[in-house]
């Protein structure tokens, strides 16, 4: 029985398995999209909600423990700077995924991970 167990495996060891989530969320902060497959995406989804819930606290406390979770600094920024001031309004929902096609080589169901507000993007001299 699966009772309590709310982790998704997607195939892979424990160590690989994190570090692709934590990459996919990273790419999701930075890009403001990510295309994947369905399982992965619910996964990515998860963190990335709570990554955004947790920043939206502003404490020092808060914004070191979002950097742990998060593997580059680009992508914390984007976090921070882009991601948080978009969606202070709101409570939860940050996220949604738009079902896009099969992948041609097994069928995997591909979707489209974004971030339901769109991003104001940095300038260019930034």
């Amino acid at each position: 029985m699966r009772h309590k167990k709310n982790k998704r495996k997607l195939g892979l060891p424990t160590d690989q398995r994190v570090a692709l989530v934590r990459n996919q969320v990273a790419a999701l902060f930075e890009r403001g999209y990510l295309n994947t497959t369905l399982p992965r995406a619910k996964a990515v989804q998860s963190l990335a909600e709570r990554l955004i819930t947790k920043a939206k606290r502003g404490d020092l406390g808060s914004i070191r423990q979002c950097a742990r979770e998060l593997p580059t600094r680009r992508s914390l920024q984007g976090l921070l700077r882009r991601v948080v001031p978009a969606t202070q309004t709101e409570n939860s929902g940050y996220t949604q995924i738009a079902r896009l096609k099969y992948r041609r080589g097994d069928g995997a169901l591909l979707v489209r991970l974004s971030l339901n507000k769109p991003l104001a993007r940095e300038t260019a001299g930034k």
